[in-house]
């Protein structure tokens, strides 16, 4: 069993939104692994962050990855920073991987000043950059599709993704 897709990006891509519609678009289950590593912790992943650190968060979300990749069969959305881990990325290249691309000042848009986004409590503008200029490398070393989110109506995205996933 493996999931349909696995969808990556920065924050403000669209992670969530967009695997949520592809999966009604395909008529398959959708999970954020946020939301898994929430239920599995007990708490709010800024909780998480403030609680334990940021390393004891990316050790839950490691394996709440390995385990969901094993055992899930809809579309799965990862948190922007999952793909920092290398054994994360090299699960990922035996899977289908939609890299949703998107430019810091649409990224600056949707998640406004990091309300509940750890990693953008201070100075979010330049820390998204940051993340952007550090992370676009290794989304795309692991994407199966490239697809740009700027400027674009979340139903036109899922739309482009699913007929992609219906190639694939």
């Amino acid at each position: 069993m493996a999931p349909v897709a696995v969808v990556v990006g920065a924050p403000g891509a669209g992670k969530t939104t967009i695997g949520g519609l592809v999966a009604e678009l395909l008529g398959a289950p959708f999970v954020d692994i946020d939301a898994v590593i929430e239920a599995e912790a007990g708490k709010p992943i800024p909780e998480i962050f403030f609680d334990d650190g940021e390393d004891a968060f990316r050790l839950l979300e490691r394996t709440a990855i390995a385990s969901t990749l094993s055992d899930f069969s809809g579309v799965l959305a990862l948190g922007g920073g999952a793909i920092l881990n290398e054994g994360t990325r090299d699960l990922l290249k035996q899977h289908t991987v939609v890299y949703l691309s998107v430019e810091l000042s649409d990224a600056v848009k949707r998640v406004g000043l990091g309300a509940g986004r750890p990693l953008l409590a201070m100075n979010p503008r330049a820390t998204l950059k940051y993340l952007l200029d550090q992370r676009r490398p290794l989304y795309a070393s692991v994407a199966t599709h490239t697809v740009a989110t700027d400027n674009r109506e979340p139903a036109d995205i899922a739309a482009e993704v699913a007929a992609l996933l219906k190639l694939v």
